[in-house]
């Protein structure tokens, strides 16, 4: 079931958002803050973000500029209808860009298009000189296969979809093991030391003094 971060101040606008997307099969998360909305963007999974501008804290396109290197799809829900401010939201990476009041299959729609191009955009992921192919399950460097075990792959992919994101041990564990206690946290350690050396990562792979890990990408 997709999971979709709803970041809207007008609870009413927001529960009305949430009961559309509640029957279309879609699990929905209320936030009413910009600044909470760069928090949990950063700690959690969504498959899509809906977007205000206006909001408290941080304005929709502070928040976009923050969580963009989070690679998850948004769409702005605004009031604010001007060519300048869809170009502005556009422009800022947003998949689409609505204006308010709008209808609710309307919504649906355009939710259901940006899932299922970024869902295909998504089956290949890449860095540098690798490439993850999702459907197949495999990693190249270059034009030569990389053989990772199951855990590998998963902790890989973790950081492709998270680059510049320092992602705490416990996340870590909570995503790629799916759990936090009965495995220590050197398992994840283990991990991250064999896919620098398999990979090639060890300039980039960053350890984040009593957090975890960051992928960065400089481009």
């Amino acid at each position: 079931m997709p999971k979709i971060l709803i970041v809207e101040d007008d609870q009413t606008i927001s529960k009305l958002i949430a009961a559309s997307l509640s029957i279309s099969g879609y699990e929905s998360v209320p936030c009413f803050d910009g600044n909470e909305a760069v928090h949990m963007v950063r700690n959690e999974e969504f498959d899509l973000i809906l977007l205000d501008i206006m909001l408290p804290g941080l304005d929709g396109f502070q928040v976009m500029e923050k969580i963009r290197e989070t690679g998850t799809p948004v769409i702005f829900l605004t009031a604010m209808g001007d060519v300048s401010d869809r170009v502005k939201g556009l422009k800022s990476g947003a998949e689409d860009y609505i204006v308010k009041p709008f209808e609710p299959l309307e919504l649906l729609a355009r939710i259901e298009i940006v899932l299922r191009r970024f869902n295909r955009e998504q089956k290949n992921l890449s860095f540098r000189d690798i490439t993850v192919n999702m459907e197949e399950r495999s990693v190249r460097r270059g034009s030569e296969i990389i053989d990772l075990t199951p855990k590998e792959y998963d902790l890989l992919v973790l950081f492709l979809k998270h680059q510049n994101v320092a992602l705490s041990r416990d996340k870590i564990l909570m995503d790629v093991w799916e759990c936090s206690a009965n495995i220590e946290t050197r398992t994840v350690d283990n991990h991250v030391q064999r896919l620098r050396k398999k990979l090639g990562l060890e300039d980039c792979l960053k350890t984040v003094f009593k957090v975890g890990y960051r992928l960065e990408n400089d481009l």
